[in-house]
């Protein structure tokens, strides 16, 4: 692990997305999805801070065993909220945002409860599985007021789901 960051998801790059911007010359007005988002990922990095320093133990490192393929899938699902928190501000179509929002909320879901298998099995100690809960608690809050700026465009779902 890099002790300079102690998670491996990059920093949070504002001019990263003015490229995505739609509009030309429209950069100075405010972008209340893209604020939201910003939050959202930051809180996810403090998520993954802690993930790490708690799944970085000696029973998630043995060869082949049942606790390492399982702490391979839940820092799996964990890295890949990050990615959709940032993918999903290089566009700005309705449908991929909700797409990448239930992605985000069903990997959140199982880092939150897998962190509960850990405890059950003393993989981690239970008082560092409440407390990244706790933090994955924020961000549930935090994904709601992002989820709330999400405009509705013209284009259809073809599949129905987000309708």
């Amino acid at each position: 692990m890099n002790l300079d960051s102690l998670n491996d998801l990059p920093d949070w790059d504002d001019d990263h997305f003015k490229k995505f911007d739609d509009a030309e010359g429209e950069e100075w007005k405010p972008n209340p999805t893209r604020d939201a988002a910003k939050a959202l990922y930051q809180q996810w990095r403090q998520v993954m801070t802690m993930l790490q320093g708690a799944l970085d133990s000696d029973d998630f490192k043995e060869d082949n065993s049942f606790a390492t393929e399982q702490c391979a899938m839940v820092m799996g699902d964990a890295f890949e909220v990050g990615a959709k928190i940032r993918s999903s501000e290089t566009g700005s179509l309705y449908i991929l945002k909700m797409e990448n929002a239930a992605v985000i909320r069903k990997n959140a879901q199982f880092v939150a409860s897998s962190l509960l298998s850990f405890a059950m099995q003393n993989l981690i100690e239970e008082k560092y599985a409440e407390a990244i809960r706790s933090e994955i608690d924020s961000f549930r809050e935090l994904f709601k007021q992002w989820v709330s700026t999400f405009q509705k465009d013209e284009f259809e779902d073809e599949w129905g789901l987000f309708i």
